[in-house]
């Protein structure tokens, strides 16, 4: 179960041949499937995004475990829901990222999270929630697979496969959570999603990657790598230390292994990590290298802050509608701005706008500490 495959992929024209490999390294996906299974593919469908932003699981990935999935016998769905609140989001999401084209001409069902409706679920053994409403795909599958894109994020570090069933939950759930205001909270409350879903397998989409302020607004980067596992957590402490990451830093992957999942020490198989590591740039906002003790003393003369540049704001409502404290107002002229007494910093705000208005703002001192070491 800790076993993670790595196969490299230079481009995705090899993407099919890749996976392949991986999926035989541990044992083949008729492991996970059998005739008549229901199997829903969890890419990361954050946003209206094209692949070659790498924001979004590549299309390739996705249409090449549909027919995995189908060669097994197996029935292949493939949904998700994306992060905007505002009607519509995913189903655009869907089309641009090119996920629905290539799903459907493999021969999968697509389903939209945010129409096929919600059930509300007990949480076993639960660090943050007791219940959770969650995504009904989710719950009617026979098998569910996580398809995560590797990439930086501003509040967690790095997303990948325990954070892409974020996507599963209502909005009205993750502003809950985002609400919590702290990562290591934050990661409990994941946690507690992953354990209501409890994915068979998980396939990683690291041809390119995206480095610095993820997970829309970094830069792609060619990481040229496929990683499998049939346990998630496993998969995101390597991928995570492929990056150059401290994997048990990583909230999400530390309230896994909290509540009993995963394991510390994967064992890797295929490519040694040794030869694909490949050093990402992380988030240039609000990752402190700072003791907390040492930053709530400095009060006013260290600040971290999001801001709207009203050059590049297009009004569109996004960092509005997703605020979890509605710390975005929205002024009578119709532009918005950030209330900073209100602001969490969960970076919602900066992660779903689609212009790339909201900037980080830090003091000198924030800025020193906060410095790439």
């Amino acid at each position: 179960m800790n076993k993670v495959s790595i196969v490299p992929c230079p481009d995705y024209s090899e993407t099919k041949e890749a996976i392949a490999r991986t999926l035989d390294l541990l044992g083949g996906i008729e492991n996970i499937i059998e005739p008549g299974n229901s199997v829903l593919l969890k890419p990361n469908i954050l946003s209206a995004s094209p692949p070659e932003t790498a924001t979004t699981t590549h299309p390739s990935v996705v249409a090449a475990m549909c027919e995995f999935v189908l060669s097994a016998g197996g029935k292949p769905v493939v949904g998700d829901g994306a992060g905007i609140s505002r009607p519509g989001a995913t189903a655009t999401a869907l089309r641009a990222s090119g996920i629905e084209e290539a799903a459907r001409k493999a021969g999968a069902r697509v389903v939209n999270f945010e129409t096929a409706g919600f059930t509300l679920v007990e949480v076993p053994e639960p660090l943050q929630f007791r219940k959770l409403y969650i995504a009904n795909p989710v719950l009617e599958a026979d098998v569910i697979i996580s398809l995560p894109k590797l990439k930086t994020h501003e509040l967690t570090y790095y997303t990948g496969a325990v954070k892409n069933f974020f996507g599963a939950l209502p909005l009205k759930c993750r502003k809950e959570i985002h609400l919590l205001g702290k990562r290591n909270l934050f990661g409990e409350a994941v946690a507690d999603v992953y354990s209501v879903v409890r994915p068979g397998f998980a396939v990683m989409d690291g041809v390119v990657g995206m480095e610095g302020n993820g997970p829309s607004h970094g830069k792609p980067v060619n990481s040229g790598v496929i990683l499998a596992s049939r346990d998630c957590v496993s998969l995101d402490i390597v991928a995570a230390e492929l990056i150059g990451f401290d994997p048990l830093k990583i909230p999400t992957t530390a309230g896994a292994l909290k509540k009993g999942f995963g394991n510390q020490c994967p064992v890797v198989v295929g490519t040694p990590l040794k030869e694909v590591k490949k050093k990402f740039k992380p988030s240039s906002g609000g990752v402190s290298t700072a003791p907390p003790f040492l930053t709530r003393s400095l009060g006013k003369y260290y600040t971290i802050y999001p801001r709207i540049n009203q050059r590049k704001c297009t009004h569109c409502g996004a960092c509005y509608n997703n605020c979890s404290p509605q710390a975005v107002e929205q002024l009578e002229d119709g532009s918005f701005r950030i209330n900073q007494e209100k602001c969490i910093l969960c970076y919602c705000c900066r992660e779903l706008c689609p212009s790339n208005a909201v900037e980080i703002k830090k003091s000198l001192l924030a800025t020193l500490l906060t410095a790439k070491k």
